[in-house]
């Protein structure tokens, strides 16, 4: 038996790869399939199966692309309907693969045809459960991303996921070992732990959401302080069951080189300019009206959070990276990628062509002008949480995934002297290549955001724990 672990970080999201006896099978796929196609060759494996535990929303499945490179079916739980085909399991159909046995638990709550794999080794004992959005480490699937109408709210598929956690996970032995699909950060539950795996006795001591006996309470502690999901989930999970574009076809017609003239030519007020490099490199000079999205950070999520599916994207890149940057892009389900500037940001600057920077400063730098400048306005762009657990007085708080709201650039007025913060300065180079993208030039990026901030002397914090709850 052989069992790995394939964690994406930028996405949080965990596919697996099991085996026994020379034959495979894949749980939760990412789009690009080559690790799951080069890990089965270099084991001398057949990929049998390619088990879905859900519709994923937060990233696009490699689900159909793999079958049609193995021949393996696509399995997925009862409920399912999908625009190609697909084996729609039965709740305790059993899948045998070399000399281990894959038991299906269907779990709805989270969506409707979610479902566990429960794998059984050699002796038919139970030993790991493959729980995709049903039993993270620390938390459980949010249950508001399946409501269909009205006649099924967020607390009754709250209630649904109650039942299958009690009747399904919960009676599992201790040992047995979590396999979730998701880490954390993801946005696919509330406040994931630190660990991408677990056991089911860990989290039935551990996990705020196992801890509460009844079903009442467990609606509660599961619903309550749920966020919007990001906006293109609805958009992934669409994706995920009507089919897609070939990722090998839509990365060579996007890996198009551009001259100057040519991208200035293509870069109309419709058109995205997305400036993957590194954000400290972005803030030194960019081409006016570029959106900074750097590579070394959550990339794909903020992309989909913040960039529009409807408009063509150009890519301005570090030299060598435009392919990783449109293969993490189709990850979250674009497709309309143009192509990118041939030799980068250089190839323009040294052109001398027009290029826009922001003005870098830090904390202490913030901290003394800010009992100077009564136009002064601190800018934090941090999650309501983090923002709850400590900011500045005065600052206003406009989270980053609020940003593409008109009504929250309305709340900036032009008199104000900006400076804009995150906690480590990834997301306040994004907002503020926003708020210059609308026009707002008077602004300044904190060099190491809150993390910086609550490190200088005399700091006044500002806690409110209520924001918290």
């Amino acid at each position: 038996m052989y069992v790995k672990q394939l964690y994406t970080g930028c996405l949080s999201e965990a596919a697996y790869y099991i085996e026994s006896n020379g034959e495979a099978a894949i749980v939760d796929p990412l789009r690009d399939i080559d690790v799951y196609l080069q890990l089965a060759a270099e084991r001398k494996a057949i990929i049998k199966y390619i088990f879905e535990t859900h519709f994923h929303a937060d990233f696009v499945s490699g689900h159909w692309d793999l079958s049609k490179a193995t021949g393996a079916p696509i399995v997925y739980g009862p409920t399912t309907q999908t625009k190609f085909p697909v084996h729609v399991a039965t709740d305790g159909e059993i899948f045998n693969l070399g000399k281990l046995k894959i038991e299906v638990l269907h779990s709805p709550g989270h969506t409707l045809e979610s479902c566990c794999y429960l794998l059984k080794d050699e002796t038919e004992k139970n030993y790991c459960v493959f729980t995709g959005d049903t039993l993270f480490v620390g938390d459980v699937g949010r249950p508001d991303l399946a409501q269909k109408d009205a006649s099924l709210m967020m607390e009754d598929l709250a209630g649904i996921m109650y039942e299958s956690l009690q009747n399904k996970i919960i009676p599992l032995e201790d040992d047995v070992i979590v396999y979730p699909a998701h880490g954390p950060g993801s946005s696919c539950g509330k406040n994931l732990g630190p660990n991408t795996y677990s056991t089911i006795g860990t989290e039935k001591n551990s996990n705020y959401a196992l801890k509460e006996s009844t079903k009442e309470g467990f609606i509660k502690v599961v619903t309550d302080g749920i966020l919007a999901p990001p906006p293109y989930f609805p958009i992934n999970a669409m994706i995920n069951k009507e089919g897609y574009e070939n990722i090998d076809s839509l990365v060579e017609k996007a890996l198009t080189a551009f001259s100057i003239d040519q991208f200035k030519n293509k870069a109309t007020v419709d058109v995205t300019i997305l400036d993957t490099r590194n954000a400290t490199e972005f803030s030194k000079g960019f081409i006016p009206g570029s959106i900074s999205i750097g590579l070394e950070g959550r990339f794909a999520e903020w992309a989909g959070s913040l960039l529009s599916y409807d408009n063509p994207i150009l890519l301005v890149a570090e030299p060598g990276k435009e392919k990783e940057a449109i293969v993490r892009l189709a990850r979250v389900g674009f497709e309309n990628i143009e192509g990118f500037l041939n030799g980068g940001f250089e190839k323009w600057k040294s052109a001398s062509e027009k290029i826009d920077m922001i003005v870098d400063v830090e904390a202490d730098e913030l901290l003394m002008d800010k009992g100077f400048d009564s136009n002064l306005v601190v800018l934090d762009v941090r999650k309501p949480t983090e923002f709850g657990d400590g900011h500045l007085p005065d600052a206003v708080n406009i989270p980053l995934s609020s940003m593409i709201d008109p009504g929250n650039m309305a709340r900036i007025e032009e008199s104000q002297n900006l400076y804009v913060h995150c906690a480590g300065g990834y997301r306040s180079i994004i907002a503020s290549s926003l708020l210059k993208r609308q026009g707002i030039h008077n602004l300044r990026n904190v060099l190491g955001g809150w993390t910086k901030i609550k490190e200088q002397k005399n700091v006044v914090i500002i806690k409110e724990p209520e924001i918290l709850n």
